[in-house]
């Protein structure tokens, strides 16, 4: 009886386990209580397998023009800025400029009192005269001998220094002139006739600004990619809806330590004067364009490691599936939601961009979403709207008007 007891639970516990096993079999996929299909069978064999194949979101690989740029902020610069200060202390007596107006080089800005080295120019050359005739008679008397070598030499010696008086002469009453070093734009003067000027005050800054440079700074992995003759777009606060071209005009050999960073200079044509020293500008620095670039979702990348894998889509059996393949790409340029891709995918090709953890080998057959893209034959696959080209970009901004002649930065150059 108790032998009963015990043999009653067993078989109990083993139908139970039996059960269990039996429903676990049934549910695998390829499995069926009709009849197993075997092994070896392709993954979309039937519309029953069709159906469990798992579903993910697919796009195709776009073509579109793709530059490779990046942002700084910069500064404003004329080509030559100067403050004009005084070399020597003195009394204004003249002013002859108004303040914002043109002014050429050599032109006389400024002039301090000026009577006393005048006074003793006109003396210097009083004594060279006499100087002058003396060497000349000391000369003629020698060729007689009625003087000797000896009187000539002093004579010739006196007569230098004489021109030497003239010419200090004639340099102190110069210092007391401002003249413009060259043509430009007089910026507000800071002092008025009759002031008394110490020598190095401020009187007025001179700016020329024809032509204008942007100073900004990249980080130090760009130092490899900027060149000169490259194109810098620049956005101003000051001027908006409009955007200005400058070109590359120098680069820093030596690499900031603090930033880690290169300093380049760009230069602007700014003939017709609308920009000023000191503005903030914006700066889209563009290292080379493609018109050609192909290019696919961020959410396509499958990384492993240092590498990049897609999984690319080929048409299957049926028109119902695809058969996914994982690829290794190489990448370019990324954007915001979009990384270019320079080998590995055509253009057309059809890539997962949602539910890759579903794919487990290569040859698995999977299901497009309703939504994603569509096998051949079927509905086309939507195409990814491509973000706005900076060349297109840069064609939507009013262009600045060009002045007529050559650029001034291309002579720079």
């Amino acid at each position: 009886m108790s032998a009963k007891k015990i043999l009653f639970p067993v078989l109990v516990v083993l139908g139970v386990v039996a059960a269990l096993a039996l429903a676990w079999w049934a549910q695998k996929p390829g499995t069926s209580l009709a009849g197993a299909a075997p092994s070896g069978a392709p993954a979309a064999a039937g519309p029953g397998v069709a159906a469990r194949a798992p579903l993910v979101e697919a796009a195709r690989v776009e073509v579109m023009p793709l530059s490779d740029e990046t942002q700084a902020v910069g500064t404003l610069r004329s080509r030559q800025g100067v403050m004009l200060r005084p070399e020597v202390s003195g009394r204004v007596a003249q002013l002859n400029f108004r303040d914002g107006e043109r002014v050429r080089k050599g032109q006389l800005l400024l002039q301090l009192d000026d009577q006393l080295p005048q006074a003793q120019i006109k003396q210097s050359q009083a004594e060279l005269s006499i100087a002058v005739a003396n060497h000349q008679r000391n000369q003629e008397l020698v060729a007689q001998k009625f003087v000797s070598q000896r009187s000539v030499e002093e004579s010739a010696a006196a007569l230098e220094v004489a021109q030497a008086k003239l010419a200090l002469a004639q340099v102190t009453a110069a210092r007391l002139k401002l003249l413009a070093p060259f043509d430009g734009v007089a910026g507000i003067r800071n002092v008025s006739v009759g002031d008394y000027l110490k020598d190095g005050a401020d009187v007025v800054n001179i700016e020329d600004m024809e032509l204008m440079f942007v100073d900004f700074r990249l980080p130090e992995r760009f130092q490899g990619k900027v060149k000169k003759g490259q194109v810098a777009m620049l956005d101003l606060d000051a001027v908006p809806g409009r955007r200005f071209s400058a070109v590359v005009q120098a680069i820093d050999p030596q690499i900031d330590a603090n930033g880690r960073s290169v300093l380049v200079r760009a230069c602007l044509d700014n003939r017709h004067l609308q920009l000023r020293p000191g503005m903030f500008a914006r700066v889209n620095a563009v290292f080379g364009e493609r018109e050609q670039a192909r290019v696919i979702p961020e959410e396509a990348l499958v990384p492993q490691g240092n590498r990049q894998f897609v999984i690319r889509l080929k048409p299957g059996v049926d028109k119902e599936t695809m058969v996914a393949q994982r690829v290794d790409v190489k990448l370019g340029i990324r954007k915001p939601g979009r990384v270019e891709i320079l080998e590995g995918l055509e253009a057309g090709d059809l890539v997962v961009i949602a539910g890759q953890q579903r794919v487990q080998k290569d040859g698995m057959a999977v299901r497009l979403a309703e939504f994603g893209a569509a096998p051949a034959g079927a509905a086309p696959v939507p195409a990814m709207v491509p973000t706005r080209p900076a060349s297109a970009a840069r064609a939507s901004t009013p262009p600045t008007a060009a002045a007529a002649g050559p650029n001034p930065c291309l002579q720079a150059r």
